[in-house]
C-alpha cells in the first residue's frame, strides 16, 4: 500500500525519500518504488512535491540531491541536475555490463550497493543462476523479478548500505563458495589498493574474496582513484574492475599497469 491517502504517511514518507537521495545523491524512480513500497506514480508525485519544496530535484528517470541535509554528513558536493543524471546512465550501463559477464549456471555472489542493484535488475531474463547476497534490496530485486536461484546470508542490517553484517554474515560467508565474486566499493587506487567506507562490509568483502573466486569490482567514476577508510585487499586482489567512461584516465591506467582488466561501461 503507498498510503498517499493518508496525509502523516505522505508526509513521513516524503521526508524518507528526501533523506535518500541526500544520502545516495541520485535515486531513480523505480529504485524509489522498491525501496519504499510505492507505485512509481507515487513516487513521481512525491518527488514534484519535493522539488517544489527546494529539497531535491527531478531527472529524467529519478531526481537528485541539490542542497545538504543537516542529518546527513556529507563528504561530497550534491551533484548538478545535469551530473546527477549523468550518474544515472552510467549506473545502468554498469549493470548491463556486469550481468553480461554472467555465465549459465555460475554461482555468484552480489554484494549491497546501488550499482550491484543495477546488475541484479539485469539478471532479469538471464539464464538461471545461483546469487548469494548479504543485500537486503538486491535480494528482494531477484526474489521478486527473477526465478535464479537465491542464498541470503542473514545478519545484522546496516542501514546506509542495505547490507548483512556481523558473525551470522560471516559464518555464512565461510561456508560457501562463488565462481564470481560482486563487489561494489567506495574507492579504488592501484598504490592503496580495494577500500570501503564501512568496516563491517570491508570484513565481508575480505571473507568472500579469500574463496578464490574471480573478483568483479564495481567503482562509480568519480570514485576511481579515491581512498575510503577501510582497506581491503590491494588492488591486484581485483581481476576486473568495471566502471564509466568518464573515470580519470591517468588512475585507470595506473590501475591496468597492476595487471588488471578494466571495463569502461
Amino acid at each position: 500500500m503507498d498510503g498517499q491517502g493518508h496525509p502523516t504517511l505522505t508526509i513521513e514518507r516524503r521526508h524518507a525519500i528526501a533523506d535518500w537521495v541526500v544520502q545516495q545523491g541520485a535515486a531513480r524512480v523505480t529504485e524509489l518504488s522498491e525501496q519504499f513500497n510505492v507505485s512509481a506514480a507515487t513516487v513521481r508525485r512525491d518527488l514534484e512535491a519535493l522539488e517544489d519544496g527546494g529539497r531535491l530535484r527531478r531527472v529524467h528517470g529519478g531526481a537528485v540531491a541539490v542542497e545538504d541535509d543537516e542529518s546527513v554528513v556529507h563528504t561530497e558536493a550534491p551533484p548538478s541536475a545535469e551530473e546527477g543524471a549523468s550518474r544515472l546512465r552510467s549506473s545502468t550501463r554498469i549493470g548491463e555490463a556486469v550481468a553480461a559477464m554472467i555465465e549459465e549456471g555460475e554461482t555468484v555472489f552480489l554484494g549491497p550497493g546501488p550499482l550491484s542493484l543495477e546488475v541484479a535488475r539485469n539478471l532479469e531474463g538471464h539464464p538461471p543462476l545461483t546469487v548469494i547476497t548479504n543485500g537486503l534490496d538486491i535480494a528482494h530485486r531477484l526474489a521478486t523479478h527473477t526465478g535464479h536461484r537465491l542464498i541470503i546470508t542473514g545478519g545484522q542490517i546496516e542501514e546506509r548500505s542495505m547490507g548483512l553484517v556481523g558473525q551470522m554474515a560471516r559464518r555464512a560467508l565461510s561456508n560457501l563458495r562463488a565462481d564470481r565474486v560482486i563487489l561494489e566499493l567506495d574507492g579504488v587506487s592501484a598504490l592503496e589498493g580495494l577500500t570501503l567506507d564501512s568496516l563491517p562490509q570491508a570484513e565481508i568483502a575480505q571473507l568472500i574474496m579469500e574463496s578464490g573466486a574471480r573478483v568483479v569490482v564495481l567503482v562509480s567514476p568519480e570514485r576511481v582513484g579515491r581512498v575510503a577508510a577501510t582497506r581491503i585487499a590491494p588492488a591486484s586482489g581485483a581481476d576486473v574492475i568495471v566502471t564509466g567512461r568518464d573515470a580519470p584516465s591517468a588512475y585507470l591506467w595506473d590501475l591496468s599497469e597492476v595487471g588488471i582488466e578494466i571495463v569502461l561501461a
